[in-house]
């Protein structure tokens, strides 16, 4: 009878095991929230890390193999991923993640995307035709990505259907929390402009009344030339702008070169949860942006 039992339990816990959705995402925002949403009921597997440029993923084999075994694909959309995603997904060969089946999840999905070109001119650098990718700066676009994975989630594991739900609610709860305290952080600043390396910032500008508006590379995708950054500098020492954005995997030197001569700080900031020393949840990301910058404003001459 012992024997019986234990091994009734061991069956029980590899069903359960196998239970679980296997969700691969492509970068490690869309992962965390995943993680969030899911719980205990999903095996998430994150294809960016977080100090990678999600333009320019390193496209790894054994990224084939994940696919190949996924139920589920989250992925940014607004063609975020469209240099290396859909050759791994071709050769992955997994009819779930086809376009228009329940596994093939698109976060941008409902996100009123901004930036969107009324014509497509590749002279202007790295522009995207859906608009500009990087919503999940802004907070209220972390809600409706957890609302739609939460729905895509529970079309794949009905009978987790409402857990889903409740963590998708209490995800958004948090964050409406939260949006108040770094609104009323960021709202003495509000109005000043921001000096960043690419064009990453535009719905975390948005929503909290910021300009990042002023950028490193002439264009996007397009290293600066020095007499490109001899104009950022002029710029920022006219107006005195005295915080620069930069993400990991861009030029550090040409950031601390613009910096030394505009006497300004440079926010050295992971794209991504969980990179070079950032929470690896959203919120905590969030909450850490917030605070790095209002370090950085403070330290401006009024």
């Amino acid at each position: 009878m012992k024997a019986f039992t234990l091994f009734a339990a061991a069956l029980f816990a590899t069903v359960a095991a196998q239970a679980k959705l296997n969700v691969v995402v492509t970068t490690p925002d869309l992962g965390a929230i995943a993680r969030e949403i899911g719980g205990n009921q999903v095996e998430v597997f994150t294809m960016a890390k977080p100090t990678e440029d999600p333009h320019f993923v390193d496209a790894k084999p054994s990224f084939v193999v994940k696919l190949n075994k996924a139920d589920a694909l989250i992925e940014g959309g607004a063609d975020l991923e469209m240099g290396w995603l859909a050759p791994l997904i071709e050769q992955a060969r997994n009819s779930k993640l086809a376009p228009g089946k329940p596994g093939r999840i698109s976060g941008a999905q409902g996100v009123s995307l901004l930036e969107v070109p009324t014509t497509l001119d590749r002279s202007k650098g790295d522009v995207h035709a859906a608009g500009n990718p990087h919503y999940m700066a802004d907070p209220a676009n972390a809600k409706i990505v957890a609302q739609n994975i939460a729905k895509a989630f529970g079309a794949l594991d009905p009978s987790s259907a409402s857990l889903f739900q409740a963590n998708a609610d209490r995800f958004g709860q948090l964050i409406d929390t939260r949006l108040q305290e770094w609104t009323s952080l960021l709202r003495p600043y509000q109005g000043k402009r921001v000096a960043s390396y690419h064009n990453s910032w535009p719905y975390f500008g948005q929503r909290f009344g910021l300009k990042f508006d002023l950028f490193l590379e002439p264009k996007p995708g397009i290293p600066p030339s020095p007499s490109h950054l001899a104009q950022v500098i002029a710029t920022m020492k006219g107006e005195k702008i005295k915080v620069i954005v930069c993400q990991p995997h861009l030029n550090h030197r040409s950031a601390e070169f613009v910096a030394t001569r505009a006497d300004a700080a440079v926010i050295d900031f992971a794209s991504y949860p969980g990179g070079k020393g950032t929470p690896e949840d959203y919120i905590g990301w969030m909450d850490l942006l917030v605070q790095s910058l209002v370090k950085g404003f403070a330290g401006q001459s009024k």
